[in-house]
């Protein structure tokens, strides 16, 4: 098998989470979502509520400085240099690159396929479904109200929408940014799992 990174992105509620860990354990490989929260609380200082907070409180400019974000170590800037949710931005992406150094794996979301954009065996993948399972599968596994799962699905999503753009200055929506977009309300869990580990089949293992 050859290596792969593959990065999932993913609508509130699509499920994403479900494929990416169900990815990781049919193919072998580590999977990584909370574990780079906890990685990066450790190289910052600063606590793993704060980070989950950070993506809400991007700084009100229009002058963000991307080839800072995007290229410089977390430990060539000052905290008096750059906002703390950039040098949290910056803390992440290194822990990023250093567990896609190990080995194959699975990352979801935190813009890892923009932040590994020049890793060789980079597969993007964003997975989606439709408002209606979105909102029931809110209901069933976080337990919430119909209500209040519409209320967490369009803040949820639009601040991944938010985050994304301030750090990568793309459109989170842009098909560019993807190898393959899987609507789970079409494949279900199983099928979008299937699905992707296909096109990883043919592309990275060996015959």
């Amino acid at each position: 098998m050859k290596k792969f990174i593959l990065t999932i992105s993913r609508e509130y509620g699509s499920g994403g989470r479900v494929v990416g860990r169900a990815l990781a354990h049919e193919l072998g490989v580590p999977f990584y979502d909370n574990e780079i929260r906890t990685l990066t609380a450790e190289k910052s200082g600063l606590s793993e509520s704060f980070i989950d907070k950070s993506s809400e409180n991007l700084p009100n400019t229009f002058l963000h400085n991307l080839n800072y974000s995007a290229y410089s170590s977390y430990d060539s800037v000052s905290f008096y240099d750059i906002p703390v949710t950039d040098k949290l931005f910056l803390a992440q992406s290194e822990v990023i690159r250093e567990l896609a150094e190990k080995g194959s794996c699975v990352i979801i979301g935190r813009c890892a396929d923009f932040v590994l954009r020049d890793e060789p065996g980079l597969v993007r993948v964003m997975i989606r479904g439709e408002k209606e399972d979105r909102i029931r599968f809110a209901v069933e596994n976080y337990d919430l109200s119909p209500e209040k799962a519409v209320e967490a699905m369009k803040k949820i999503d639009k601040s991944r929408i938010n985050y994304y753009k301030y750090y990568t200055n793309r459109q989170r929506y842009d098909f560019d940014n993807f190898d393959l977009v899987v609507n789970t309300s079409f494949t279900g869990y199983s099928g979008a799992t299937a699905i992707i580990k296909t096109m990883l089949e043919h592309k990275y293992f060996d015959d």
